[in-house]
């Protein structure tokens, strides 16, 4: 058992904490981790503010990359000194998703059996069964993703969550491709992912909606074609313009990628799309929202498909080391997504950062 710092969220609502905890050596199927880099994510937020459970303590983040320290007997697929990106779907393999081939819809993906402790005994909840805003920590062998050692670890730790989630929506959700139109609703972090994705199959054009001026500019940076401010009109009806302009008799995007997570954006979405279109929700919505007065005619006359993208449909040994290949030729910009770089300790200022819009992602460097 090792003894690091790490940052834990104690109770609802309460500033995080840089506290000791208890790291136990590796046990079957386990691996310890010395985290580099952990990028402060919305979902961390979420957990502070108990909106994902209540099972504090929680040990915060979970967009990270590292250098494998130890593993269990048994680990086979990754060994010491690796560099890993975690991720938080370890396929089992077994599964009824994964026995049909869908092992990226994994129904059971697996965590490290022991737990990470306070001084004191009590047992911490990781965050997406990571908890990597610390200098080590305790993860099934399958959360380790190899990737090339020589990758900048601020950036590439990124796919670990939120950049996969929109390269992904795009890709593997969405089957962006030549010849096909993307919007996407929502510029955050995910949402300018989405549009990196899109830029990376081919599609065009490629629309960024959202009312902040400086994600829009940051989406056009990242492969947008259009933006749209749509707090100065109707994203709708811009999307279409836009789409005829390009596909003579389009009525609509292709494909819509809505990365807010809003009952009102959603329905944008809807009516954004071509006939036959596809709309992807990759932005997460609370329990309590739901989408009024959507008329069941318009989505049977419509067509098309209407999708949720969990993880951006990944395959973390497929797709993070072809991602981080790109990354190192040049041709995804993943250092664009590191807004700054920051100490352990500034998590705080980092979570008020992304609530104003500041920032694309904070990175904890360890």
């Amino acid at each position: 058992m090792q003894q690091v710092k790490a940052v834990v969220a104690r109770s609802k609502g309460a500033p995080v904490e840089v506290v000791s905890i208890n790291v136990p050596d590796p046990g079957p199927g386990e691996a310890v981790v010395r985290v580099q880099s952990c990028g402060v994510c919305h979902t961390d937020l979420h957990y502070r503010e108990g909106g994902i459970n209540d099972d504090f303590p929680f040990l915060l983040g979970h967009e990270a990359a590292g250098v494998v320290e130890s593993v269990g007997a048994d680990v086979t697929s990754v060994a010491p000194g690796d560099f890993v990106v975690l991720n938080w779907r370890a396929v089992c393999g077994e599964c009824r998703a994964c026995r049909r081939g869908d092992l990226h819809y994994c129904f059971n993906t697996h965590n490290a059996t022991q737990r990470m402790t306070l001084e004191d005994g009590t047992e911490l909840t990781p965050a997406l069964g990571i908890g990597a805003f610390a200098e080590k920590t305790l993860v099934a062998a399958g959360q380790c993703t190899k990737v090339d050692p020589t990758a900048r670890p601020a950036a590439v730790g990124l796919l670990g969550c939120g950049v996969m989630a929109g390269i992904g929506a795009a890709i593997n959700t969405g089957g962006a491709g030549r010849g096909k139109s993307v919007a996407v609703i929502g510029c955050g972090g995910v949402g300018v992912a989405a549009i990196a994705g899109a830029a990376l199959s081919g599609a065009s054009p490629i629309i960024a909606v959202d009312i902040d001026a400086k994600k829009l500019a940051k989406a056009e940076a990242l492969g947008a074609t259009h933006t749209v401010d749509s707090s100065k009109g109707d994203p709708v009806e811009e999307i279409k313009r836009i789409c005829a302009a390009t596909y003579d008799g389009a009525e609509g995007a292709d494909l819509v990628i809505e990365a807010v997570g809003r009952p009102e954006t959603w329905k944008q979405a809807f009516y954004a799309r071509d006939l036959a279109g596809t709309v992807v929700l990759v932005g997460v919505p609370t329990p309590d929202m739901k989408v009024p007065d959507l008329p069941l005619i318009d989505v049977f006359g419509r067509g098309g498909a209407l999708k949720s993208s969990w993880y951006g449909d990944c395959l973390p040994s497929r797709d993070f080391p072809m991602l981080v290949d790109l990354y190192q030729q040049g041709r995804l910009d993943l250092d664009a997504f590191v807004s700054e770089e920051i100490g352990i300790g500034d998590i705080e200022a980092a979570f008020e950062k992304m609530h104003n819009g500041d920032v694309l992602r904070s990175v904890v460097i360890l």
